[in-house]
């Protein structure tokens, strides 16, 4: 707060690697002690497991996209003495089923399945962990559960609006051109002013000669421009189960649909979440997800701890990254109180 009792916009720099007194490893790799499929209507079902310790602080690990799937390294931000880890693939996504299904697949949807998930787990309140899509996600539940949620960790944020979705599409060979270029020559001339369209035409087409190399041109383009250094070999150069196909799909089914939230969300309904705990991870160079998205979210919600790391672009994985996440969630565990599990609003009940 200034003199005036304003709130004010608390930003960090998180040092580079050699410099920084920040945890910087991972926790232990720890195997789920529960996992299932959960039907959350007549045509999904989703993946869904816990580790780390069944009595401990539950946190949601909300993976990106929308349509990448989790990973097994995604428990491995959170200390498993402490935390009960919870980690699931949204609908069309990983090892939920069926892969890469569009119908019935919105953000209000997900939303929905998290409230499932939520009560099928009787968990009352839960920390949310969201990175890219993940923070999209991760915002629109606490708005439309706030009781339901003990805080925010959120990454590389991205909160679908149309000049995000243009960026992605557009914006990004200002950076990447080669990448860019690969990615546009792959339709045929006539069609590179609108890419979304011929690429949304060719990755919902039932024909594989169509939509797998579509698949793995979007793919490999998002994965060229996620990370400040070029990894040694593009992932994605084959259809890796259908995975790289339920991604790309998923994602144009999104931004062709503006990521089913209204142009302006979440602006005006921020308020709402602005006595939630809320820390905000950024690459200085996250070219996909550009700071300015996250500038203007902590600016809007000036209690929430901001860290901009200066050596990182998009990836959770890069090491400045993945430092500033273990350590909000050490901060996180660090901060918690013997109230920890009561209600925040006095409504709200288990």
């Amino acid at each position: 707060m200034n003199a005036r009792g304003v709130a004010v916009m608390q930003t960090e720099t998180v040092m580079p690697r050699s410099e920084t007194p920040l945890r910087s490893d991972l926790f232990p790799e720890a195997s789920p002690y529960a996992s299932g499929m959960l039907s959350v209507d007549g045509r999904h079902t989703i993946y869904w497991e816990q580790s780390g310790n069944p009595e401990g602080v539950p946190a949601l690990f909300l993976h990106g996209g929308p349509g990448a799937g989790s990973a097994p390294v995604h428990r491995r931000f959170f200390d498993p003495q402490f935390y009960r880890i919870i980690v699931f693939d949204q609908r069309g996504c990983g090892r939920s089923v069926p892969l890469g299904e569009l119908r019935d697949n919105t953000t209000d949807h997900l939303v929905a399945d998290m409230e499932r998930l939520r009560l099928h787990l009787g968990v009352n309140r839960w920390l949310l962990f969201g990175g890219s899509w993940g923070s999209t996600l991760a915002l629109a539940y606490g708005l439309r559960h706030p009781g339901r949620v003990m805080g925010f960790i959120l990454r590389g944020i991205f909160l679908g609006s149309q000049s995000e979705i243009d960026w992605f599409l557009h914006g990004m060979r200002t950076i990447f051109p080669e990448a860019w270029r690969d990615f546009a020559e792959n339709m045929p001339a006539h069609e590179r002013q609108d890419l979304l369209a011929a690429y949304y035409s060719r990755l919902t087409d039932r024909n594989p000669d169509l939509h797998r190399p579509a698949a793995r041109a979007w793919s490999r383009y998002e994965a060229a421009c996620s990370t400040l250094y070029p990894t040694a070999r593009a992932p994605f150069d084959s259809d890796h189960g259908g995975f790289a196909l339920a991604l790309s799909r998923i994602e144009a089914h999104y931004f062709v649909n503006h990521t089913f939230v209204p142009e302006g969300w979440p602006w005006a309904e921020l308020d709402r979440l602005r006595g939630l705990s809320c820390t905000i991870v950024q690459g200085r160079y996250d070219i996909v997800c550009p700071p300015v998205t996250a500038d203007a979210l902590a600016r809007a919600w000036p209690e929430a701890r901001y860290v901009v790391v200066p050596d990182a672009g998009h990836s959770a994985l890069e090491p400045g990254i993945r430092a500033a996440l273990v350590n909000a969630t050490e901060s996180f565990r660090q901060s918690m109180s013997e109230d920890l599990f009561a209600p925040r609003f006095p409504w709200e009940t288990p």
